[in-house]
């Protein structure tokens, strides 16, 4: 599945409820089946920076595909991170760098998250395709 195809899964998931508490509902169910990060990441090497909770995110690279794993101290916070690793994690650097990331506005998520929460989504957005860039130029020096 492409990451526009997930993105239209998740836009097509969210579209099911017209209130916004069924919605984080859904964001919080979400969170609840992410991968959480092994402990021994939950360090500040993979913690977010301009997240109000905390939020571990950790990459792994096989060379080819990045896998990201999460965890945050935040039931919401979980299942936004828990949106992005479904869309983003089994993804080469390439498709992570240039994915457009659509379904955020779609579904209203920056509009109805609070501003530190939002800017915390961004800060996760970043952080994700920093580390594909990384790994990305790494993959170019080899």
């Amino acid at each position: 599945m492409t990451i526009n195809e997930i993105q239209d899964n998740i836009i097509d998931e969210f579209s099911l409820f017209d209130d916004w508490m069924d919605k984080y509902n859904l964001l919080i169910d979400m969170g609840k089946d992410v991968s959480p990060v092994d402990p021994k990441f939950k360090v500040k090497d993979f913690l977010i920076e301009g997240c109000q909770s905390k939020v571990w995110l950790h990459p792994e690279f096989d060379g080819h595909l990045i896998t990201f794993t999460a965890d945050s101290d935040a039931i919401i916070t979980r299942g936004i991170v828990a949106l992005l690793i479904k869309v983003l994690s089994g993804r080469t650097p390439e498709e992570i760098i240039t994915a457009e990331l659509y379904f955020i506005d779609r579904i209203g998520l920056r509009q109805n998250l609070s501003p530190t929460r939002s800017n915390g989504l961004l800060s996760m957005v970043r952080q994700m395709k920093l580390f594909a860039m990384a790994y990305d130029a790494k993959q170019k020096q080899i």
